[in-house]
């Protein structure tokens, strides 16, 4: 499989989307589309999935290429199982092994025929290139990756939330095996196990991947090559995202440089035209006119539109912003974290880490006093004023316009509003639109502008870079570098955690484990298997780094992280296929029987269930060479 993209466009109406955007994507390329919100990247895959027509250029695909797009349209929540709505994504396989289940029914009841044989003979061959009967444990394991139980499977897909709902687009997408792989924000709605098992898995794809995402993290560990989207052109790099970058980087300054140069040669010519348009040198005069219309104009570097974060100087508080002894925090009757003793001090940039369901959006409710604890007891300290920037953004009124909600919550004057309105991307007539009207990206940027300014020296921020392109990230990061205040982040960017945390608080098991330094100590720290150490009630304060450190890419990631997640891989697949062997060899042991024979019915029974014994023993060990390779 090989993808030829030739000089797309499209156009809705008079807004041009893509003018020009031309790739060559080959099998187990892993190609990032980047570029700021709005560029076209969600249009891009549109098109290659063949759900958008361009007005021009080509997309070319072998015949029959099968094709996956994961986007953020989750399914609709109805009474569809999660089992049946992920194994559509391997229709295929399931209707060849029906087709063949049928054909051996027919040929166990005397139906012989070459017809049937030639059926039969086809439509094996077309299910081993389907995935053969190893599709059902590959459907299996991609579900547990994703986070999902066996259980989860045979529930409705009405029960799930939409975050949920997402994650069984992905699912669904990836257990289709497809040969072109088409990912939009796959890592949202992920905790950072998934996404790390996610990075695995597509790295172990025997396909090309196109995906879109703004884990600069995950970008990194997956990405070969970068398709960088621009005021509708694209542009190819080789190479990972880090090496993208750099070049980038080069690119504009040497842009810089030449438009520079080209500017003043422009102005001198002008000058000279200015000077002697009517005068004796009229004639030389017009030869430079006409020289100047000739030279090919370099486009002047524009600096991409940012978020820009001023933190206001916060009162001081005291030395302990937030004690907490024996809490229990519980929702809907269930106990998520029990026992938890931790306390938070002035200055500390404290992480909360936990899987999706672990109860992190809820023990900060518990520490706002908007939940009621199970038990224990909670004190904010002296001169606290805590500021909450929730995933929900409840707190912006729908009635409010953009305007509104800014200047009634933070005290702003008009114009002082609008030019914080523009900081977060909200210009002109956008600052005049209700509440109501915003996208849920609109909403979090609005929400967080108010944050912003509010004057706390206390920030629980939920989640605070969904919705954000990776250039906005990076000026919130920076912002939160500098912010002299407390700060307790819930985040899934690990970039982000890296650079920030002084601290992190890991709800591990119903409990909350406390552990100093940023993620990298917490990886390092859980996959060395130390036991839990609950947080003492007044820890040290760790004194701010002196100078602002970038965030390290994932080559900062202890590489025994991945040997030992590898090896656990290893010792599950190996209990997988002692199992299946043990089935095969009860299987081979009764064929062997002289009466084995006797009965048609069971013997075609026996060989099927030999033959896909067979293809899923091939596949669980390609996949444990791979991962014994890792933990090697």
């Amino acid at each position: 499989m090989t993808l030829h993209l030739s000089s797309i466009a499209l156009s809705f109406g008079a807004d041009e989307i893509l003018t020009d955007v031309s790739a060559i994507v080959r099998p187990r390329d892993r190609v990032a589309l980047v570029g700021r919100n709005g560029a076209g990247k969600t249009t891009l895959l549109r098109i290659l999935a063949g759900e958008l027509e361009p007005d021009r250029g080509d997309v070319s695909l072998p015949a029959g290429t099968r094709v996956a797009l994961h986007d953020q349209r989750p399914p609709l929540a109805g009474d569809m199982t999660l089992g049946a709505y992920v194994g559509a994504g391997a229709a295929d396989a399931r209707r060849l092994e029906a087709e063949l289940a049928e054909l051996e029914r027919r040929m166990a009841a005397g139906e012989a025929g070459r017809a049937v044989m030639g059926r039969y003979d086809a439509a094996q061959r077309a299910f081993e290139r389907a995935g053969g009967y190893a599709w059902r444990a590959r459907l299996e394991a991609v579900s547990r990756g994703l986070g999902f139980t066996p259980a989860d499977l045979d529930r409705p897909l009405r029960t799930f939330s939409g975050g949920e709902l997402t994650r069984a687009s992905l699912t669904r997408a990836l257990a289709a095996e497809p040969q072109l792989l088409l990912l939009d924000e796959p890592t949202n709605h992920l905790d950072t196990d998934a996404i790390e098992w996610l990075e695995e898995h597509l790295d172990g794809l025997d396909a090309g991947v196109v995906f879109v995402s703004h884990d600069r993290w995950f970008l990194e560990a997956v990405a070969t090559g970068v398709l960088e989207i621009d005021r509708g052109k694209g542009r190819y790099d080789k190479g990972g995202y880090s090496h993208w970058r750099a070049l980038k980087a080069e690119r504009l300054s040497a842009q810089a440089g030449a438009y520079e140069r080209q500017q003043e040669e422009l102005a001198h010519l002008q000058r000279f035209v200015d000077r002697f348009r009517y005068g004796t040198k009229a004639r030389q005069a017009q030869s430079k006119l006409k020289a100047m219309a000739r030279i090919e104009r370099i486009d002047r570097p524009t600096a991409q539109r940012t978020l820009g974060f001023r933190f206001p100087a916060p009162k001081r508080s005291g030395r302990t912003v937030i004690e907490v002894e024996g809490l229990d925090v519980a929702v809907a009757g269930r106990t998520l974290i029990s026992g938890a003793d931790f306390a938070i001090e002035r200055g500390q940039r404290v992480a909360l880490i936990g899987p999706n369901g672990a109860g992190k959006t809820t023990l900060i409710e518990t520490l706002l006093g908007r939940r009621e604890p199970g038990a224990g007891r909670i004190r904010l300290g002296h001169g606290v004023q805590a500021g909450y920037y929730s995933q929900q953004s409840l707190e912006l009124p729908d009635a409010y316009r953009a305007l509104d909600a800014i200047t009634s919550g933070t005290g702003l004057t008009g114009p002082a509003a609008r030019d914080l309105l523009g900081l977060f991307l909200f210009s002109g007539e956008e600052v005049e639109k209700p509440v109501s009207a915003l996208s849920g990206g609109e909403r979090r940027r609005l929400a967080l502008a108010r944050t912003v300014v509010s004057g706390a020296n206390f920030l629980l921020l939920d989640e605070p870079t969904n919705h954000l392109d990776i250039e906005s990230r990076e000026a919130l990061e920076d912002a939160l570098l500098g912010y002299p205040g407390t700060l307790l982040l819930v985040s899934h960017d690990r970039a982000l955690i890296e650079a920030l945390a002084t601290r992190t608080l890991a709800i591990e098991g119903g409990r909350l484990v406390a552990r100093e330094g940023a993620f990298g100590d917490y990886a390092r720290a859980t996959e060395a298997g130390r036991p839990p150490q609950q947080a003492s009630p007044k820890p040290k304060p760790r004194p701010a780094p002196a100078a602002k450190a970038r965030t390290p890419g994932p080559a900062a990631r202890p590489a025994r992280r991945t040997s030992q997640r590898a090896a656990r891989e290893v010792r599950r697949l190996e209990a997988e296929i002692a199992a299946a062997e043990e089935r095969l060899g009860a299987i081979e042991a009764r064929l062997a029987q002289p009466d084995a024979y006797a009965d048609d019915a069971a013997l075609v029974d026996d060989g099927r269930e030999h033959q896909k014994l067979q293809e899923e023993i091939a596949y669980l060990y390609r996949e444990w060479e791979r991962h014994a390779a890792e933990a090697s």
